[in-house]
């Protein structure tokens, strides 16, 4: 199956991207399955660079890595980080400024979309 996941939230104060991170690395995980992200309005800051949180606490940029490596492809809304005032080289490594074409043809390609 080809998974698109579109995120909405920010990476902290909810849960809802942390849970779509969860998932998608579970489904790469079991094989069989394309996964990409579509990160979009305040989930863009879930690919900054660069984030300390808590010792035992969640890190989205990390998470987010893990999905790379494992196969997934994610694209983050090149108008969203611009509002945000991230910069495209503040983006985590594998992590490329997107756009609502990307968006268009990643969900053309999809067998699901689930967003959070």
């Amino acid at each position: 199956m080809k998974t698109l996941f579109i995120l909405n939230d920010p990476p902290y104060g909810t849960e809802r991207s942390y849970n779509a991170l969860r998932l998608a690395r579970q489904l790469l995980k079991a094989g069989h399955e394309e996964v990409k992200l579509f990160l979009i309005g305040d989930a863009v800051a879930c690919a900054k660079a660069g984030q300390t949180v808590p010792q035992g606490y969640y890190n989205t940029g990390d998470m987010l890595g893990m999905i790379v490596r494992a196969g997934g492809e994610i694209g983050v809304c090149g108008t969203c980080i611009d509002a945000r005032g991230i910069a495209a080289g503040e983006l985590i490594a594998g992590v490329p400024r997107g756009s609502m074409d990307m968006l268009t043809s990643w969900t053309q390609w999809a067998d699901k979309v689930i967003t959070f």
